[in-house]
């Protein structure tokens, strides 16, 4: 269904949360969303996504994008490895992004774009966005690799711009 739009009374009190996971039989990241926009045009504003399953059992997606001209305004995120997720041109502006404390010997990685063919227009962006660790990584971060994104296909693009990253991010990016 095209042009969706959901509007919360903020990101902290209109939340959309799941527990789906990879360890407990979903075959794939992919299915493991808790959220999943899927209409071009979508829109949402002032929402709060988050996976709740802890870092045990593995990817665990809060949010999948494959609705081109996807945009999420002054919303939350929250998640440990791969959860903001999809291929789609989506657009996250003015959003804070929580890192969530992984176990010992994992990473956490912020967004896994798909982009397939080299001649897609998709991407994800993140503007004018605030990316920190949440309450329980702050203390340890430095324990842990944190990473902005990495490649679910072959030609991955996301975009991160004009954005603060407080000092949890792994040099290689």
């Amino acid at each position: 269904m095209p042009n969706v739009t959901i509007s919360g009374d903020g990101s902290q009190k209109s939340i959309i949360t799941g527990n789906k996971n990879f360890a407990d039989g979903v075959r794939t990241s992919f299915q493991t969303a808790s959220f999943a926009a899927l209409g071009e045009g979508f829109v949402a504003k002032s929402m709060g996504f988050r996976n709740t399953v802890g870092p045990e059992k593995h990817q665990a997606v809060a949010a999948r994008v494959q609705a081109d001209r996807a945009i999420f305004l002054n919303c939350r995120f929250e998640g440990h490895r791969d959860f903001i997720f999809g291929d789609a041109a989506a657009i996250f502006q003015n959003c804070l992004i929580y890192v969530r404390k992984p176990m010992e010997n994992q990473q956490n990685i912020v967004t896994a774009q798909g982009r397939a063919d080299k001649q897609e227009t998709t991407g994800i962006v993140l503007k004018d966005c605030k990316i920190m660790p949440d309450k329980d990584l702050e203390p340890v971060k430095s324990q842990f690799k944190t990473y902005l994104g990495r490649p679910w296909k072959e030609f991955s693009r996301t975009i991160v711009m004009d954005s603060t990253i407080e000092d949890l991010i792994h040099p290689d990016g």
